[in-house]
């Protein structure tokens, strides 16, 4: 538990929270702190305080007041563990929310207004600082909530182990699952609103040692739009990567590891090819975001329906370009790659680590070398970096083993200016505000095909496109530092195994 999390759990039971009942608390999310120096009360807030609320709190304590923003999640899990109960959670006891509580009760607790609150404010929270996921994982001293913001986790805050019967039974009220159900792991979906926008939360839960842990991902409408000219791609990929997608068959893959951001990439060369001439269907699992104009169809591997058998009957729906989410099987590739080869374009994703390797994958699988050669017409791999935040990033003068691995700087490239992380109060101290992608673009040519069909290994193919003049991910990343995007720490980080040749 971080130390602001402690120290708002002991003012929350303390003597000047002890003055005001917790429903009022809840209510109004507000912790009184302690008396400043010069005599004002210091009350953390999760929210604005209505005015009334605040001569209030003015009165009652006769002192004016100072007030200290703090995340509205941390501010109501501190009030909920300081061993204090409001009336509404009618007296329980810590054994009283052990997980083995009847149906009955857990739906009851589930529903208290404090744990609603808890969780809507934690979802909150979330979409505010632009988290993908919320963890709220189940430890031996209770529950830990977790941001994955920019890529990477974030502490939030800790919840008495008494809550976590309640908090995780009302998650899975939400995503319409059982809640009885404690020892299998469940995946469900639903629909809130939040901030005035509508918001999709993929739900997973799974039984762990001390209790059942959630991942919750957030799927955000209003912010999903980018176009391919904001996903941070150089002129020259972005043209390459036009091209092949302007193309009237055909496949183009984008590869990657989870998280690397091609299912954005996909829906972003989706919506450059959507017009009212073109039919377009997409095969997803699930679907993440809806597309004006597009048929979008969610497989459900539980009756049946799966990628190989939405692809089939998709066919026969005279579409002209087919969005597949992921080849994960023969079936699913060998449908992919006959579609493309009969005059429809294909857009799908695999799991390679680089562009090339996507090639000797679709091999790998049970593809004819001959018609991966025919039907692919490019494969694009990517990472996503985080950005460094403008408010606090330092320019330096890298020297030494921090260079090491840098490729030779090319003939185009501008004066390097490398920037490092500092952390502010603009970026959460983190040091860097947001994600950007670095691209590596394989386009196949009359040589690369021709090694294709003769069995060329990834190596081989790899050194052929080298002589045409591709650039691995890890040149993408360096440009990226060098040009004061990122930082060389973070460009390690996510190009770990990656090798500059």
């Amino acid at each position: 538990m971080s130390t602001a999390s402690r120290d708002l759990r002991e003012a929350a039971s303390g003597p000047l929270a002890s003055r005001l009942s917790p429903r009022y608390l809840e209510e109004h999310c507000l912790i009184p702190l302690g008396i400043d120096p010069d005599g004002a009360l210091a009350t953390a807030v999760g929210a604005p305080l209505d005015p009334t609320v605040s001569d209030e709190l003015a009165r009652i304590f006769k002192r004016p007041l100072r007030l200290v923003e703090v995340p509205a999640s941390e501010l109501i899990a501190a009030i909920m563990s300081s061993g204090r109960r409001s009336g509404e959670t009618n007296g329980s006891s810590k054994d009283d929310v052990a997980p083995e509580l009847p149906l009955d009760d857990l739906e009851a607790l589930a529903n208290q207004a404090p744990v609603i609150k808890l969780v809507n404010v934690l979802l909150l929270d979330a979409l505010r600082l632009g988290a993908s996921d919320v963890h709220v994982e189940s430890l031996e001293d209770g529950l830990r909530v977790r941001y994955r913001i920019d890529g990477v986790l974030q502490d939030v805050s800790r919840l008495a182990a008494q809550y976590r019967a309640a908090v995780v039974s009302r998650v899975k009220i939400m995503a319409g699952l059982n809640i009885a159900e404690r020892r299998l792991a469940q995946d469900g979906r639903a629909r809130i609103r939040l901030a005035d926008r509508d918001v999709d939360v993929r739900v997973s839960t799974l039984p762990a040692l001390h209790g059942e842990s959630i991942v919750l991902r957030i799927l955000d409408h209003a912010g999903h739009g980018r176009g391919l000219a904001e996903l941070g791609m150089p002129e020259e990929i972005l043209r390459r990567f036009e091209r092949m997608i302007g193309r009237s068959n055909g496949m183009v893959v984008v590869t990657g590891p989870t998280g690397s951001g091609k299912t954005t990439t996909l829906y972003a060369a989706v919506a450059r090819v959507n017009s009212a001439g073109v039919k377009i269907v997409t095969v997803e699992d699930p679907v993440e975001y809806q597309i004006d104009g597009v048929i979008q169809i969610p497989v459900n591997a539980k009756a049946g329906f799966t990628f190989s058998g939405a692809l089939r009957s998709i066919l026969r729906h005279d579409p002209d370009v087919i969005m597949v989410g992921e080849m994960r099987d023969l079936a699913t590739a060998e449908i992919a790659t006959q579609a493309a080869l009969t005059g429809h374009l294909v857009f799908s994703t695999l799991h390679t680590n680089d562009a090339v390797s996507a090639v000797t994958r679709l091999v790998d699988m049970g593809i004819e070398p001959y018609l991966v050669a025919a039907t692919v017409q490019g494969i694009v791999a990517q990472r996503l970096v985080r950005r460094l935040c403008d408010s606090c990033a330092e320019s330096y003068t890298p020297e030494g083993a921090e260079l090491a691995g840098a490729p030779p700087p090319r003939i185009d490239d501008e004066r390097p200016r490398f920037r490092r992380a500092r952390g502010c109060d603009d970026c959460g101290q983190t040091g860097y505000r947001g994600r950007t992608g670095i691209y590596e673009v394989f386009q196949l040519g009359e040589k690369h095909r021709a090694l294709i069909v003769r069995g060329a290994t990834a190596d081989e193919l790899r050194s052929v496109a080298r002589q045409d003049g591709f650039q691995s991910l890890s040149a993408a990343a360096w440009r990226a530092a060098s040009t004061g995007v990122t930082s060389i720490s973070e460009l390690r980080r996510v190009t770990s195994e990656e090798t500059v040749e």
